[in-house]
């Protein structure tokens, strides 16, 4: 057996993934191009339910998503991290993506349609 401590760094946290990142579902209800990012990016407005509200993220997203695709769309974002200022706008989560074979952005989103602000578990 390993000790996951023996692989841990000093920024790895440590305990349940689960207690530290707060993952959860919203629905995008609008979007609009970034024209002043350097690359093609979108600030979305996402409601995460009744108990969070409506949140906003800035996503570098490929060419594949346009505003009228991303709106009504449901995606995964973590919700408990400090805003940061992406130009003119406040990141206030962080919305999840991963590479498809070509390197561009695909959101992360549920299978099916959950509850907004379900909780990744």
């Amino acid at each position: 057996m390993t000790d996951p401590a023996k692989h841990a760094t000093a920024s790895t946290p440590q305990g349940d993934a689960r207690d530290w990142l707060d993952i959860r579902a919203g629905t995008v209800v609008a979007a609009r191009p970034v024209p002043e990012a350097r690359q093609h990016a979108f600030w979305l407005t996402i409601d995460f339910g009744p108990h969070i509200g409506t949140r906003h993220s800035v996503v570098q997203v490929s060419r594949r998503y346009d505003p009228a695709r991303l709106t009504g769309r449901q995606v995964c974002a973590v919700i408990n991290i400090p805003p940061r200022q992406v130009g003119t706008f406040r990141s206030e989560v962080l919305t999840l993506g991963m590479p498809d074979s070509n390197g561009e952005a695909i959101l992360i989103r549920p299978d099916g349609r959950v509850p907004d602000g379900g909780k990744l578990f």
